[in-house]
């Protein structure tokens, strides 16, 4: 699936699921931009990591709630590399909690992310691959937008609505050669994953049928796929990353 000199930019993309995919895209033959928001320190490394390894990825520090800075960010992607052929919407924050506890920042800070910031990322996109009439867009939701989650009401929406975008977006850009589609990881070990009370992952990982968490690197083979030539007749799908535990 060699994509040598494709455009691909990788929102909130220094850590975690979003780390192995920028590492899968590069390794693929991407150019590849990340962009990261507060942790300027493993951003750094990573860009430093992945030079050792002989891979030129760009790094920019980018909010995906400020329009003027996804604004910004596709503008510093096109002067560098040109203009943004594979889009992956993979920021996203999570702010657990009780539904009738739940402030409304915390609501605001996940939705603006993970939702608007996808919404916004998609529409600076879309033009030039309309322009070009060839395009991938991946969002990475979750099982969580598929089927809820107790304590992440805000988490859970975002994602669903991210489900509903994916889906609205693949049908109104297919005739124009883009495809739209999503991957819902389960639970993945991650960062994220070891702040998570161990007996929960426990249960969870007793009702996982393959019998263990899924690795980020699962994930961004996924997407890899999706970025491809090979994937050109599939969109509008959400593919589940979770071991079968949604089957």
């Amino acid at each position: 699936m060699s994509q040598s000199g494709r455009v691909a930019l990788v929102t909130g993309g220094t850590r975690g699921i979003g780390r192995a995919i920028v590492e899968a895209l590069a390794t693929t033959g991407y150019r590849v931009t990340a962009t990261y928001v507060s942790n300027e320190t493993a951003a750094k490394e990573f860009d430093r990591e992945m030079g050792l390894r002989g891979h030129d990825i760009r790094i920019l520090r980018g909010d995906v709630r400020e329009t003027s800075e996804v604004t910004r960010s596709f503008e510093s992607v096109h002067d560098h590399f040109g203009p943004v052929e594979i889009l992956v919407n993979n920021a996203g924050i999570a702010r657990d909690g009780l539904l009738g506890a739940m402030s409304d920042d915390m609501w605001a800070d996940v939705v603006e992310t993970s939702l608007s910031g996808a919404f916004k990322c998609t529409r600076a996109a879309i033009k030039d691959m309309l322009r070009r009439r060839w395009g991938r867009i991946i969002n990475v939701t979750s099982i969580a937008g598929l089927h809820g989650n107790a304590g992440q009401a805000n988490y859970a929406a975002a994602k669903a609505g991210l489900i509903g975008l994916t889906k609205s977006a693949a049908r109104e850009y297919a005739p124009r050669g883009i495809t739209v589609n999503g991957v819902a990881p389960g639970l993945i070990d991650t960062e994220m994953t070891s702040a998570i009370d161990d007996a929960y992952v426990g249960r969870v990982k007793a009702q996982i049928p393959v019998g263990r968490l899924g690795t980020s690197e699962e994930v961004a083979a996924v997407v890899c796929f999706l970025a491809s030539d090979e994937s050109s007749y599939l969109t509008g799908e959400i593919i589940a990353v979770d071991g079968g535990l949604g089957a």
